[in-house]
Parts: structure tokens; C-alpha cells; sequence
């Protein structure tokens, strides 16, 4: 309980933002009581490649022991943001390039 109460004083003020949160961010999820770290976008599973999440990530700060323990998830599942990772040019090119191959994905669909 007093980690929780350390983790609400250094919470970010609850603004997931737009779509696409960038790598290294740290949020919690509904239901969850483990932080999650995002490490990766636009995810699916081999058993249904056509069902699609936009996070990928693990538990903070645990990280990840094995391909089993990473998890998938939506923007709309984030209810806090802890901490926001790195954002510089790089990484905005590279959000706007995702977001134009997401959209041509919906497009076909």
C-alpha cells in the first residue's frame, strides 16, 4: 500500500493523450495493479494476425523474462500515465510514418 501512495505522488497528471504513447512510457490499466511499460506498437498474435492492439508491453519494472509475458493492449484500456518516455524528432517521424500505415491498414479492412 505505501508503494502505491509513492506511485500516486509522482503519477503524471491522467492525460493519455493522442494515440500512440511513446516507447518507455509507464501506465497502469483498467483493472490492473501492476504498472505496464510500453515497448512496441501495432501488435497481433500468429494465432489471429488480423486482430490487432496498439501497445505492446511489459511489467514494470520487471521487464521482460520471456516472449510469454508480453502484453498487448489498446489506448483505451490506459486509466493513469506515470511517466512519459523519450519524445524528440525521431521519434515524431516515426509516429506520423505509424499512424499513415495504421490508417492504410484500416483503409483495406
Amino acid at each position: 500500500m505505501e508503494e502505491r501512495n509513492l506511485n500516486q505522488k509522482r503519477k503524471i497528471k491522467n492525460e493519455k493523450g493522442e494515440k500512440y504513447l511513446p516507447i518507455g512510457t509507464v501506465v497502469l490499466l483498467k483493472g490492473g495493479r501492476k504498472r505496464v511499460m510500453i515497448t512496441g506498437f501495432c501488435v497481433s498474435r500468429k494465432e489471429n494476425p488480423e486482430e490487432m492492439w496498439d501497445y505492446s508491453g511489459c511489467i514494470y519494472p520487471e521487464g521482460i523474462f520471456s516472449s510469454d509475458n508480453v502484453l498487448m493492449f489498446d489506448h483505451t484500456q490506459i486509466t493513469e500515465v506515470f511517466h512519459i518516455g523519450l519524445i524528440d524528432d525521431e521519434e515524431k517521424e516515426f509516429k506520423n510514418k505509424l499512424k499513415e500505415e495504421v490508417e492504410k491498414i484500416k483503409n483495406k479492412k
